[in-house]
């Protein structure tokens, strides 16, 4: 096993410099508004400049909250993968330093790791919110809702455990066909349905979220809903956030992205 999953995307999606990267986190979450705490977060996993302000406004709910153990969920956008995998080290790195990766039961994959970002954009943000916590950082891949959401519940934890789920939304739309798409795509995770794979980059580790979610009697929120038009203020031009083929290089469109929050519901 290697010691440590190294950053890919430092100096690209993220600062590199964790001065700049530690105070640029700060300041988005400070700009963003705080609510309830959740048990699970769906954030966005773009560059920052594009979707740190919409993924600020799902970790800013739990931005001091006592959270030892985080379980991050993501897409694998570069390799094929059937089913979830942990990556094959001890701890996850970016430039404010090392996480701890918690053992789990699951198959580990270096080759699929090494370069997704869907992962690695979220923990600058939990690293900043949280300080301290172990990890439990597993791409998705090919996998139904039911295997996810398996997944989810052995990991499911206490009060002590956040569930993130890493997921953009529309790719290349122009402005106005992404907020209509978006709209119903967040309409159908604050309804715990199902999302279609065409309307989120992450909609396999979504739908074994909602699922769970679902069986558990669980409250959706919609936080946040933009594009990066919006917060790039770029409408004709799309961040390279995800690898869709041909479609990554029509610069005239733009990417969605949506925070949500899930609540466990007492009686």
């Amino acid at each position: 096993m290697q010691a440590v999953r190294a950053p890919s995307v430092a100096g690209s999606f993220y600062p590199e410099d964790p001065v700049e990267l530690e105070a640029e986190v700060s300041r988005l979450l400070a700009d963003a508004e705080p609510g309830p705490r959740p048990k699970a977060l769906i954030a966005p996993h773009a560059g920052y400049v594009y979707s740190g302000p919409v993924a600020a406004s799902a970790f800013r709910r739990v931005q001091g909250a006592p959270v030892g153990r985080v379980v991050l969920l993501g897409p694998s956008h570069f390799a094929r993968l059937r089913g979830l995998a942990l990556p094959d080290a001890g701890a996850f790195a970016t430039p404010l330093g090392r996480v701890p990766i918690e053992e789990a039961p699951f198959p580990r994959d270096a080759f699929a790791h090494a370069r997704e970002h869907s992962l690695e954009v979220e923990v600058p943000f939990l690293q900043v919110a949280l300080r301290s916590f172990t990890l439990v950082p597993l791409l998705v891949g090919e996998a139904a809702p039911e295997e996810v959401a398996r997944a989810l519940d052995a990991l499911w934890g206490g009060a002590e455990t956040l569930v993130v789920v890493s997921s953009d939304l529309s790719h290349y739309l122009s402005s106005d066909e992404a907020r209509a798409a978006d709209a119903a795509t967040a309409a159908a995770i604050v309804d715990l349905g199902r999302v279609d794979p065409e309307a989120a980059c992450g909609a396999a580790p979504v739908n074994g979220l909602l699922l769970c979610a679902r069986r558990r009697g669980m409250r959706a929120e919609a936080i946040d809903l933009r594009n990066s038009g919006d917060t790039a203020g770029h409408r004709r031009r799309a961040p390279p956030a995800c690898s869709f083929g041909g479609l990554r290089h029509a610069s005239h469109l733009v990417v969605g992205y949506g925070a949500f929050a899930f609540h466990e519901v007492t009686s």
